[in-house]
């Protein structure tokens, strides 16, 4: 007890201390105090085991003691407003098995080389350091820390530090399954999930890879292997997911999972928008319209989850609140970024970099004194949502925290009739036939990725969207005033009698398997005419539905693969490329559609391009009707077809 207080107060005479010949006295004192009064707790590890002994137990009792009040604490991880910082957060790696689209700006980001990151032996230098202060959990993040070769033996090597009580890991879970059993064989003591949606192909496109399945299959065996509650997180998102929130609740039904709800937070590159966030409250006024009875629970010291549990479920719910209602006032967490720099605040953007003082040859008490300069600074809170929004941060992925978000994907998305997780939904669901929900894993959802502005006139900033990757080889934009292309026009030959019939006039699938395989490319295009109104809503992306844009051009991109469906005499065309480029004409108020789709074979991919296109543009009428019904479709055509035995075709 002695010990207790003099170290509380030392504690309390820290800031005042600061840069001062005092300061080198604190730190000799605690020195000597640790020495002298807790060096004991080395001494009853080593007694503990011989139960005979009444010293070995009063050691023993006394190790209990201190482990239970753990005092006392250290001053280098407490603020000027006295939180006491016990929580540290190590990003393993910056690079990441998958490429989602919420997660690294549009741009892409720059990684740091090899030889800027912590490599193992700082890692646990770092660590070392911070749990002989007070940190008695340690949680491993990324990028994606299980692409790391060396986790198992980091997670083995933490395990050893006296002290450290909990150690954690935050995966995107496509490498859990394979690893999770040598990683809790070396110490692993809890696993967050991130996902954030339980459509999988609605995963493919956030992630922009595939993995739904191995994800699953990781919650599944870390619920096997006695993980309890398994932690999934879920970043919830206007236009996105919302949708969703019913069916996460009802997987903690049948399973020990703790699902955190977590509102969407702004970081650089992430295009945040206030629109797009779906507050707690909001959140928990849906899940109570359908679960009345929702509990709520304790919360924990220090915790940052309000947690609330529906009578007779096995699992529970969380909801993390960092921007409608935060919680800096019990803070604990620090952050460690693989590059080495110590962040006090996942907000701020404030670093220190550890790695630079420890690679200059920094004594422990150097590093401590930083550390304590660092944590000293913490603000009280953070600096508000919108605030927040305008400051410069890192992207999320080099900080090494939860999946955020970017742009609104399909808001039109329909949560599949099947149940991941194998626990009954009682929430009604709109569902995509067994056969579109095939054709939509098996497909990669392209990327959308916003053209230059070259081929627009002046005015009001455009938006426009193209399926192809490469923003210098699309086709030339299409405008009023586009002239044709410089190659012979006009129609060619054609056919006295329809091809789709027979000599009694009935339906029927022209053979093409004489045909020989040449390359095959068509052109179509299509424009919707919107009104003002609408149309103002589309070029700032505030439609409620979401992203008019992007949901058009993917599922023009979709309706090409899917023509022979829909068409009934099309043949089956292996397409090899769909481009679906929109833009918007502010003359008219019109967003203009132009496809282009290819494939080598016996048979034309004009109705690939002009199913297309149509879709598309129903898709935008679809995403604007509630705005207005004023809309027009029209000018579905095709520009142009070549490859075809009847040669090529060239609209003026």
């Amino acid at each position: 007890m002695v010990a207790w207080v003099v170290l509380t107060s030392l504690n309390s005479l820290r800031f005042r201390f600061w840069g001062s010949k005092l300061w080198s006295l604190y730190l000799h004192s605690k020195c000597f105090i640790h020495h002298f009064f807790l060096s004991p707790r080395t001494r009853a590890k080593k007694s503990c085991g011989n139960a005979g002994s009444s010293e070995g137990k009063g050691l023993s009792m006394r190790l209990q003691f201190l482990q239970e009040h753990a005092a006392p604490f250290s001053a280098f991880l407490t603020d000027s407003f006295g939180r006491q910082h016990s929580y540290l957060r190590i990003s393993l790696t910056e690079k990441c098995n998958l490429r989602c689209r919420y997660c690294m700006p549009e741009e892409g980001v720059s990684l740091t080389p090899k030889a800027d990151l912590l490599t193992t032996e700082e890692i646990l230098t770092l660590a070392r350091l911070f749990v002989k202060e007070g940190v008695d959990k340690i949680r491993l993040t990324g990028g994606e820390p299980l692409i790391r070769p060396d986790v198992v033996d980091i997670v083995a090597r933490l395990h050893q530090l006296e002290g450290l009580r909990t150690i954690g890991v935050t995966t995107n879970g496509i490498n859990l399954a394979r690893l999770l059993p040598s990683l809790q064989q070396a110490g692993l003591s809890a696993v967050n999930v991130s996902l954030d949606t339980l459509v999988p192909a609605k995963f493919e496109f956030i992630v922009r890879r595939k993995g739904f399945h191995k994800v699953m299959e990781g919650i599944h065996k870390a619920i096997e292997l006695g993980y309890k509650p398994v932690k999934v997180n879920c970043v919830v998102m206007r236009g996105l997911n919302e949708d969703e929130l019913l069916d996460f609740v009802a997987l903690t039904e049948g399973l020990p999972l703790d699902v955190r709800f977590i509102e969407y937070m702004p970081f650089d590159g992430n295009k945040w928008n206030f629109k797009k966030m779906v507050s707690y409250k909001e959140m928990l006024d849906a899940i109570r319209q359908r679960w009345p009875g929702l509990e709520k629970l304790p919360e924990e010291d220090s915790s940052t989850a309000k947690a609330f549990k529906i009578p007779g479920f096995q699992g529970q719910i969380s909801f993390i609140t960092s921007m409608s209602e935060h919680f800096c006032g019990t803070c604990n967490r620090l952050r460690i970024t693989a590059d080495g720099n110590l962040k006090v605040c996942l907000f701020g953007n404030s670093e220190v970099s550890l790695r630079d003082h420890l690679r200059a040859g920094a004594s422990e008490e150097e590093l401590l004194r930083i550390i304590g300069v660092a944590v000293g600074r913490k603000k009280r809170q953070h600096a508000g949502m919108f605030n927040i929004a305008q400051m410069k941060n890192r992207p999320m992925i080099l900080i090494g925290v939860l999946l955020m978000l970017q742009d609104s994907p399909p808001a039109s998305w329909s949560t599949l009739s099947w149940d991941p997780l194998h626990v009954r939904n009682p929430g009604a669901k709109q569902c995509l036939s067994d056969q579109m929900a095939t054709l939509w894993k098996r497909h990669s959802v392209p990327m959308a990725l916003p053209l230059s502005q070259q081929c627009l006139g002046s005015g009001s900033p455009q938006r426009h969207y193209s399926s192809y990757p490469d923003p210098d080889t699309h086709p030339k934009c299409l405008s009023t005033g586009s002239r044709a292309p410089d190659v012979p026009s006009g129609p060619g030959p054609t056919s006295d009698q329809l091809t789709h019939v027979d000599s009694a006039g009935r339906a029927t699938m022209v053979d093409v398997g004489g045909k020989p395989e040449t390359e095959r490319v068509a052109v179509a295009s299509a424009m919707v005419l919107l009104g003002p109104k609408a149309f103002k809503l589309v070029q700032q992306n505030q439609l409620k539905k979401g992203d008019a844009l992007v949901v058009a051009q993917l599922a023009g991109v979709q309706a090409a693969k899917l023509t022979s469906q829909l068409i009934p005499l099309c043949h089956h065309v292996a397409l090899s490329h769909v481009q679906v480029h929109l833009e918007l004409d502010s003359t008219r108020h019109a967003v203009l559609i132009q496809v282009s789709c290819r494939a080598r074979g016996p048979t034309g991919v004009e109705m690939e391009a002009l199913t297309s296109a149509a879709m598309a543009a129903l898709t935008v009428y679809d995403m604007c009707k509630a705005v207005s019904r004023d809309i027009v479709v029209t000018e579905v055509k095709l520009i142009s077809k070549t490859g075809g035995q009847r040669g090529d075709f060239h609209r003026t």
